[in-house]
């Protein structure tokens, strides 16, 4: 399981480095694509394999189901941990999340997320502002 919140920096070549603690469960290889609100997601290979059987079981026949696959895949890419720890971030997802300089990278379960640092704190203020309100709403799933 991912948990925490990290800040480091991504350099001019889209070099980011990943946490040690994440960097353990991650594996020497993981996937890393679009995320929602403006994130990335990033995913052990064992989580990929997963969630990969999940989205090849939606119906082709939904267009909103064709739009969601192709944007998640077309963006995947598989990212190997360099000796300094870090990854690579193609310019693709770079410009998705607008991630230039500073980063927060958050650990959610079974995944990570990366995240430029003035869009995670606009995040977190919203969330905190309507935590209460959220964790009503939480009880409909047995929370």
């Amino acid at each position: 399981m991912f948990m925490g919140e990290f800040q480091h920096s991504i350099d001019a070549k889209g070099r980011l480095i990943v946490p040690s603690k994440l960097r353990e469960k991650l594996g020497e290889k993981f996937v890393v694509t679009r995320g929602l609100d403006g994130c990335l997601f990033g995913y052990p290979l064992s989580e990929w394999e997963k969630l990969e059987e999940k989205l090849n079981e939606m119906p082709l026949a939904k267009k909103d189901a064709r739009t969601f696959v192709r944007f998640f895949y077309s963006a995947a890419t598989e990212c190997e941990i360099d000796k300094q720890g870090r990854i690579n971030i193609p310019v693709t997802l770079r410009n998705h999340a607008d991630l230039t300089k500073s980063c927060v990278i958050i650990g959610v379960s079974n995944r990570i997320e990366i995240w430029d640092e003035t869009r995670w704190q606009a995040f977190s203020e919203e969330a905190e502002e309507n935590f209460d309100e959220i964790a009503e709403t939480m009880i409909d799933f047995g929370l």
